[in-house]
Order: structure tokens, then C-alpha cells, then sequence
């Protein structure tokens, strides 16, 4: 990791700090939930969805944009000026599985009365889906019997 200049913050070394200083607000979430799960794209839409101020929802947008997270497309309805449209990156969509972890937390821990929000199933059969460690043979391991421990250039 290189040195920080005079003034600049230095890189965290922890990588959930890392993935904090880009998806760390309830906004940023929002945002990237709606992109990902409801396959939002345009500011007008988010705008109405969330009921999140202009400037906000233009300055989380432009900072996932900076991050490689969403990128902007061009899009012109006839008559109208020159608009962007808001899609993930490959970086942006492997957000999905901290979205769908989210929620599958949420629905445990913080349930409705009313029942689920929103399901997830797979596309093929339909079938109920949760998110769990997996190991490098594709075995399902409980939360509980993960260990993380410090890599080599951490300590």
C-alpha cells in the first residue's frame, strides 16, 4: 500500500472497513437494493422509490460511479435532453449476495408480523434460497464453525 499524501486518508486495512467506505450508508443500500433486486437504473425512479432528496440520491450515485460499483449510460427520450442511466459493473453485482445476506438477516432477526418482504427463489425450479458459507468442495458450513483469522500481510 502506498504511503498517503499530506491531508489524505490512508487506506483501511481491514477489508470490511474498505467495503464500508463505499456501501456504508443506509442510502448507498437503498440504492444498490433497488438496482440490484427491482432492477431500477434511472434517477427519477430511485428518486420516487426511496423519497430520497435530489442532491443526495445525485451524490451517492456519483460515489458508487467513482468506485466502479454502477456506471452511467446515455439515454434520450424523443424531445427531451440528454439523461444517464444507472447499472451495476461485475463489481457492483456481486453485491447482490451481501443485499440478499441482508435481507435474509433482516427476515431472522427483525421479522414482520406480515411475513417476508420479498422471497428469494431460484430462477430455474423455483426453489427457496439462502446464503451460506461455502467451501472450496461446495459444502454448506455453518456460521458458527467459520473461522476468520489475520492473513500473513495483516499482521
Amino acid at each position: 500500500m502506498a504511503t498517503p499524501h499530506l491531508g489524505q486518508k490512508a487506506e483501511p486495512v481491514c477489508s470490511i472497513a474498505r467495503a464500508l467506505d463505499v456501501v456504508g450508508d443506509r442510502w448507498t443500500l437503498l440504492i444498490l437494493r433497488d438496482s440490484a433486486l427491482m432492477d431500477v437504473t434511472r434517477f427519477a425512479d430511485f428518486r420516487e422509490r426511496l423519497g430520497i432528496a435530489p442532491d443526495m440520491l445525485s451524490s451517492r450515485l456519483g460515489a458508487l460511479v467513482d468506485a466502479g460499483v454502477m456506471e452511467k449510460r446515455p439515454y434520450r427520450e424523443p424531445g427531451t435532453r440528454t439523461r444517464y442511466s444507472y447499472h451495476l459493473t461485475p463489481a457492483g453485482e456481486q453485491l447482490r449476495l451481501i443485499l440478499a445476506a441482508l435481507q435474509q438477516w433482516g427476515e431472522e432477526n427483525r421479522p414482520l408480523p406480515t411475513g417476508p418482504s420479498a422471497l428469494r427463489r431460484s430462477a430455474d425450479r423455483g426453489r427457496p434460497v439462502r446464503v451460506a458459507f461455502v467451501d472450496d468442495a461446495d459444502v454448506v458450513i455453518p456460521s458458527d464453525e467459520v473461522l476468520f483469522t489475520l492473513a500473513a500481510s495483516a499482521s
